[in-house]
């Protein structure tokens, strides 16, 4: 009898957790999808709001935004007052907000509850990791990892064609709106099984909040994409440089902060410590200028084919599915196969390749103006997207291979919020290299689609440019680069550019 029950207590307690683990990868797979289902409905939402392209640009990067400042801190606050407990936080505002983005009635309570939207992610996502590691033995870890992986590839796929599928079909006359509320039955699901499923855990020693430091970080990046954003709009008055110039001495002040804050307390927001390991730092640029390139890059795109081009968001959806696939296959084959034997060459290659795919891209655009159509561009998306999956997924553990061990919590926390930080900067530089030239280019009265391959192609030039730079960074890499337990998490991020 003894044996029996404890038999059945095993299964129970086995069926609970794989039930929490349902949860916690829905939750990742939301905010995966909410990113990349948002930028093909973009044209979508400027025509039926009325809004302005900088509205546009704030309502993709203020949620990059509002994720990357708030990242550490919500991974703190979980190891603070319990994982489960501000992960059914952050999952019941982010269903409730993505609730007002759908019935938002312009532009300017979009681009607010866009923020809240990221906010709430920032609570809700980095408890997912820690949920696991508590609840799944370390020998079982490998698997649901290699779930987690499967999940992302999926959500990298799905996202852009969910996204284009409800836009099309108007469903109850909703125009775009339904890619928000999608959310709510989902949101109230995952709601319901994680309060039942999912144990609440705590750190034994948390670090305390730096609140000061994340006030001083916000200030400071609002001081700088604020300008770069608004500046196309209101001819680039002498303020807006005032502001970028200001933002460089509240990030000095930053800096200075945390300096102090190590000292008294030992809990800064940002470990600058981690800085001194070379590999660290350049692993930081490259993820950086990455982010940037991709926010530049997944923009415009969708800016080009739909308003440049005419396409409808299906006709563009399908067209960004070969990308996505070829850059989760060449994902799993990186980490799997070619690092393991090749070490940093294989990140180095993907850079190449994905440079190689940008170029064909240009050439492809000004040998075709307008009249380009889907298969002559599938050629360059499938390099684009077979070099992207080369970097994403071995990417976090080259950066955190020289780093302590103890501090290898703060560094991929740090990893995934400069990631999402380039996201929001490459959205803000848009105005700069893609909005100039449309603006050069209508002013001039030339037909619409010759205006935006123009100014397409210039701002993949930018994207080549950046390339080329991470390709430089990756030197200071390490050669060899060890598969390690941090990768999923980070991985999640970073595909969601």
């Amino acid at each position: 009898m003894d044996s029996a029950s404890d038999e059945s207590v095993g299964q129970v307690a086995d069926r609970r957790r794989w039930l929490a683990l349902a949860v916690v990868m829905t939750a990742s797979f939301l905010d995966l999808v909410d990113v990349t289902i948002v930028n093909v409905a973009v044209p979508r939402i400027e025509e039926d709001l009325g809004a302005s392209f900088s509205s546009i640009q704030w309502i993709t990067a203020g949620y990059a935004l509002a994720f990357a400042i708030g990242l550490i801190t919500g991974g703190r606050l979980g190891d603070i007052y319990g994982r489960k407990r501000l992960f059914l936080i952050g999952m019941a505002g982010f269903t409730v907000v993505s609730a007002v983005c759908g019935l938002a009635p312009g532009p300017e309570t979009l681009v607010v509850a866009r923020f809240l939207q990221g906010a709430m992610a920032a609570l809700m996502v980095p408890q997912v990791l820690s949920i696991i590691h508590v609840t799944f033995p370390a020998e079982e870890r490998g698997k649901v990892f290699g779930m987690f992986g499967a999940m992302i590839g999926l959500g990298a796929v799905a996202g852009p064609m969910i996204g284009a599928l409800l836009t099309e079909w108007n469903l109850f006359g909703l125009e775009w709106r339904p890619i928000f509320l999608v959310n709510l039955p989902v949101g109230i699901a995952g709601l319901v099984l994680g309060r039942r499923y999912i144990s609440e855990s705590r750190a034994p020693q948390a670090l305390r909040l730096d609140l000061v430091g994340v006030a001083l970080a916000s200030v400071g990046l609002l001081l700088l994409l604020y300008p770069l954003m608004q500046g196309r709009e209101l001819g680039w008055p002498l303020w807006g440089f005032l502001s970028m110039g200001a933002a460089v001495l509240v990030f000095v002040v930053f800096v200075w902060y945390e300096r102090d804050k190590k000292t008294r307390d030992g809990s800064p927001l940002v470990e600058l410590s981690l800085f001194k390991v070379k590999s660290f730092a350049a692993g930081i640029g490259v993820q950086l200028t990455y982010g940037v390139i991709s926010g530049i890059f997944f923009l415009i795109w969708t800016l080009y084919m739909q308003l440049g081009l005419g396409w409808s968001p299906l006709h563009a959806g399908l067209t960004g599915v070969p990308f996505s696939v070829a850059a989760s296959v060449s994902a799993g084959v990186s980490v799997q196969m070619l690092v393991p034997r090749f070490g940093r060459k294989v990140l180095q290659a993907g850079a190449l390749v994905k440079l190689v795919g940008v170029l064909l891209y240009i050439w492809e655009a000004d040998q075709h103006g307008s009249a380009i159509t889907t298969w002559q561009m599938l050629p360059p998306l499938v390099v684009m997207g077979l070099g992207m999956g080369l970097i994403i997924a071995p990417i976090t553990d080259a950066v955190l291979s020289e780093v302590p061990t103890e501090h290898a919590g703060s560094a991929s926390g740090l990893i995934n919020t400069i990631n999402q930080l380039g996201l929001a900067l490459g959205l803000g530089l848009v105005a700069v290299v893609f909005f100039s030239v449309v603006d050069s280019g209508q002013a001039a009265h030339r037909p619409v689609g010759d205006v935006f391959s123009d100014a397409f192609t210039h701002a993949l030039w930018w994207v080549a440019g950046g390339l080329a730079l991470v390709f430089a960074l990756m030197f200071a890499l390490p050669r060899s680069v060890n598969r390690g337990e941090t990768a999923p998490a980070a991985g999640v991020e970073e595909l969601a550019v």
